[in-house]
């Protein structure tokens, strides 16, 4: 009894101390490497949100190096226990469609009308983010603007790679159209919406169901901080934002390798962008160069480069990014400039800002129309802390008021 009392607490100490060690080192590496912005209206709140997403990632990497379980699905299992609060003026409803999770939000009081349809795709970088995280995004979105919300539960890396998450967003979406009937939703105002990874998802939606004739056309796309090409990492914002939380040069090509099932060995010839060949930088240089992006967003710390011999080996490997379920800013004229107009919205202190320009600029240079929100105080995100009490930022409600604006707007 006392060898098994003296275990306990051996266990205990051992546990404290592991505990205590890895929020110090915490803290360390968020002092040391995290750059926060003077334009960050509440910087104290980003340093509580980095250090809690750092703890999450550090204990997630121990469980990972234990074999108890991933990286990213420790931080799902983590991130999903917080409970959902309910809105007593939305309706929320548990779905599959197939085999994919879905949640519904419907506003409780009755229409006379159809009302709009938007299908949201959550962001997370294709490892990280679920149903959960963005469900009071959902609720909101679907009582203020008076819509059916739905809410995509696609499968993620590191157990579903490329290009999984997005044939299951594509599968979804399509189920949706053939039911609007049933939910209440106009054929005519059906929006793809995503954040981040989300985002590009959207974008790519939109692309692959322009030319389906049994569905109803896509009447609008919202992309928020949006990933929508995996070729280049080396643009501006990619410098000038690379420790800026709440995603950092360091994750993003985490999940970069992650997602797409690539070896992280190449992480140096990607950041010297030595795995694509001359000719097709060249040839995708119109879209992607960085005269594409307005002189107000390249600071000093911005240095152009040429990129740097091709690498055959990581050519080979990495060469599925070019593929417009990957990369859909890289899609023909002919098929831009028949897109459905786009609400998109930016933030200065995101590694992903660019994304967005290049984007926007392809969309108008096509004569898309494009409403354009660039949040000045915004970082990556963003969106994620509305409602989270006394770690909400301003900006988040502003960028939802613009989502609704768009939304009332079609």
């Amino acid at each position: 009894m006392g060898v098994l009392l003296a275990l306990l607490v051996a266990a205990g100490v051992f546990f404290c101390v592991s505990f205590v060690g890895v929020g110090l080192w915490v803290l360390y590496t968020h002092f040391t490497t995290a750059d926060i912005p003077a334009g960050i209206s509440h910087p104290k709140k980003l340093r509580v949100c980095h250090c809690i997403f750092l703890l999450l990632v550090a204990w997630g990497k121990i469980f990972e190096k234990l074999r108890i379980c991933s990286m990213p699905r420790f931080v799902r299992f983590m991130h999903d226990l917080l409970p959902l609060k309910e809105d007593p003026d939305v309706v929320v409803t548990d779905l599959l469609f197939g085999t994919i999770p879905v949640k519904l939000y419907q506003p409780k009081t009755s229409s006379c009308t159809l009302r709009p349809g938007v299908v949201l795709y959550h962001g997370g970088g294709g490892i990280i983010g679920s149903l959960k995280t963005h469900h009071k995004i959902c609720c909101r979105l679907s009582k203020e603007s008076d819509s059916v919300v739905l809410s995509v539960g696609y499968r993620m890396s590191p157990q579903s790679k490329f290009p999984t998450p997005v044939r299951d967003s594509i599968a979804a979406t399509i189920h949706f159209l053939k039911s609007l009937q049933t939910y209440g939703v106009d054929p005519a105002r059906v929006v793809v919406c995503g954040d981040s990874a989300g985002g590009g998802i959207a974008a790519i939606v939109c692309q692959k169901l322009m030319d389906k004739p049994d569905l109803p056309k896509i009447r609008a796309q919202i992309l928020l901080y949006t990933v929508i090409e995996l070729l280049d990492l080396k643009l501006p914002s990619f410098q000038e934002n690379q420790n800026v939380p709440l995603l950092t040069h360091d994750f993003i090509y985490y999940c970069w390798f992650c997602y797409l099932d690539i070896s992280p060995s190449w992480k140096n010839v990607v950041m010297e962008r030595g795995h694509l060949p001359a000719q097709v930088w060249e040839k995708y240089r119109k879209w992607l160069g960085s005269e594409n992006i307005p002189e107000r967003f390249k600071k000093k710390a911005y240095r152009q480069a040429s990129p740097a011999p091709l690498n055959e080996g990581a050519y080979l490997e990495t060469e599925h990014i070019l593929d417009l379920m990957c990369s859909p800013l890289i899609a023909e004229d002919e098929v831009i400039s028949r897109l459905p107009e786009a609400c998109i919205v930016s933030c200065e202190y995101d590694i992903l800002r660019d994304h967005s320009l290049l984007y926007k600029k392809r969309l108008e240079d096509l004569g898309v129309s494009v409403t354009w929100h660039h949040m000045e105080d915004g970082f990556h995100g963003v969106l994620n802390t509305l409602d989270m009490g006394c770690l909400q930022f301003p900006c988040s409600t502003r960028i939802l008021n613009a989502m609704v604006r768009f939304l009332k707007g079609l």
